[in-house]
């Protein structure tokens, strides 16, 4: 059952092949047993989900069952989950439990789906690899010691292990399609604004962005069916319809336009990763699309732009962690003071530290028009450079990782090494446009990530051309060992 997807999932529960505490029982014994060498979740909950279950299957009994009802997932210990402890991968948090679900929580509950616990991840979305993490690191199950990427490192991890067949996950500035090309599933981040944010822990409010994880682009629509649409608790959520990401999934791709962006393909690319990603575009040629070069001129300005506005906002985001409303709190304080510096000393880790210390700068009187203006200024210029290349192709393909997973441990005494991870992702953030990575290859083994980049609200357009690629090939279908 766990080498099925979630549509067939779905179909075995409408026929009555399995029950949904049949099939989150299997998904449960397989996270028992296997997650003690991955780590990718940070919570189990066993017995709720099996109430979950339950309740599902006399829903589907009652006949008023969704596509969703009683498939077992997981989410990003980032969303607030109503009784269950939501850490955000910190110290800082890790005895908070919500009083309230986030919109994507609640959304998938009123869906009847069954919530299996929540997924580890880098401390406060912070991090490419999954080593941020207060509970620990995960591991990339398709190799020992390899990092699984991050910030969703967990729900990747989870999702290509088979220990779930879908995950949510959150994207600031690659979170979501790095570690699903690290790990050979398919992720995608949709439209700045299409998934409400209410309940989902900031790290840069501008920048941050639910999105889905799962093995094929078909049950990343069904996931998207569920997580998108307006949200009037979210400033940020964008009142605009959502259609069914389904319905144009098997739409042919000819006349599909396909940019490539020389800036995307340089000497900081791994050759084989190279290689791997024209043979998928010739396959998309294949398929009927036709192939232009563009230019983005503005590309290499993106990581530094994004380290200066991210951590800008992480610095006022992280500002409510003080020790005096909820969560971590240090021990006998002398005074106020002591108490603000020794709880934020101990309660985040050093990479959220280095943030907070780059934002807090960038935002200072003296320092605020040289680095965070500016680097607001590039951004919108970032975002011009993507306008006008849709106004000559549909979407745009690059690689989503500039090599494999690396070994863990690597870059961790490197920020800047590791920062550059993101580099062919960031600048989706800082436009605001949808993206997605599927799988295109390997290298020695490891899984190779494609991205596609659609204009606003083009969502559908990228499940589309997903789906038709993961018609013709078998690289989404390939599991780790085990």
């Amino acid at each position: 059952m766990h080498d099925k997807t979630v549509a067939e999932l779905s179909r075995d529960l409408a026929e009555g092949r399995v029950s949904s505490v049949e099939l989150t029982q299997h998904f449960l014994d397989r996270i028992e047993a296997r997650d003690g060498e991955l780590n990718s979740f940070i919570t189990v909950t066993a017995d709720q989900a099996l109430a979950d279950a339950r309740a599902a299957d006399e829903r589907r009994q009652r006949g008023d069952a969704t596509p969703w009802t009683g498939i077992p997932f997981a989410h990003k210990d980032i969303f607030c989950t109503e009784g269950v402890r939501t850490t955000c991968g910190s110290r800082m948090l890790e005895n908070f439990v919500p009083p309230y679900n986030a919109t994507v929580s609640q959304r998938f509950r009123d869906a009847g789906a069954v919530c299996l616990g929540k997924t580890n991840m880098d401390e406060f979305a912070m991090g490419s690899s999954t080593e941020s993490s207060y509970f620990g690191a995960t591991t990339n199950p398709w190799g020992e010691n390899r990092v699984p990427g991050g910030s969703s490192g967990g729900s990747a991890a989870a999702v290509a292990a088979r220990l779930v067949p879908a995950a949510t996950a959150t994207d600031t500035g690659g979170s979501i399609r790095q570690p699903a090309a690290m790990c050979g599933i398919t992720g995608l981040k949709p439209t700045y604004g299409r998934v409400s944010r209410y309940g989902m822990i900031a790290f840069a409010s501008s920048l941050d962005q639910g999105g889905t994880m799962a093995r094929s682009a078909e049950d990343n629509a069904l996931m998207l069916n569920v997580m998108a649409g307006f949200d009037p608790r979210d400033s940020t959520s964008l009142d605009r319809e959502v259609p069914d990401y389904t319905a144009s999934l098997n739409e042919p791709l000819k006349g599909l336009r396909i940019g490539l962006p020389k800036e995307y393909f340089t000497e900081q690319l791994d050759p084989a990763m190279e290689k791997a990603v024209r043979d998928a575009i010739r396959e998309y040629e294949a398929l009927g699309a036709t192939v232009k070069d563009i230019s983005l001129p503005h590309a290499n300005l993106a990581i530094a732009a994004y380290y200066v506005i991210a951590p800008a906002e992480a610095s006022a985001n992280l500002s409510r962690f003080d020790g005096v409303r909820y969560g971590y709190r240090c021990d006998n304080p002398k005074d106020l003071l002591d108490m603000y510096t020794r709880t934020r000393a101990e309660g985040f880790g050093s990479e959220v530290k280095r943030r907070i210390l780059v934002g807090t700068y960038a935002l200072s009187a003296g320092y605020y028009d040289a680095y965070y203006l500016k680097a607001q200024k590039v951004r919108r210029l970032i975002q011009q450079d993507f306008i006008d290349a849709f106004r000559e192709v549909d979407v745009i393909m690059s690689p989503t990782t500039p090599s494999p997973a690396f070994v863990k441990g690597e870059k961790t005494d490197d920020p800047v090494t590791m920062y550059l991870e993101d580099i062919f992702t960031i600048s989706t953030n800082l436009a605001g446009l949808p993206a997605m990575s599927l799988p295109a290859g390997q290298v020695d083994g490891m899984p190779v990530g494609l991205q596609i980049i659609g204009n606003y609200f083009d969502e559908a357009r990228l499940l589309n051309a997903a789906h038709q690629f993961q018609q013709a090939t078998d690289w989404h279908r390939l599991a780790p060992e085990g």
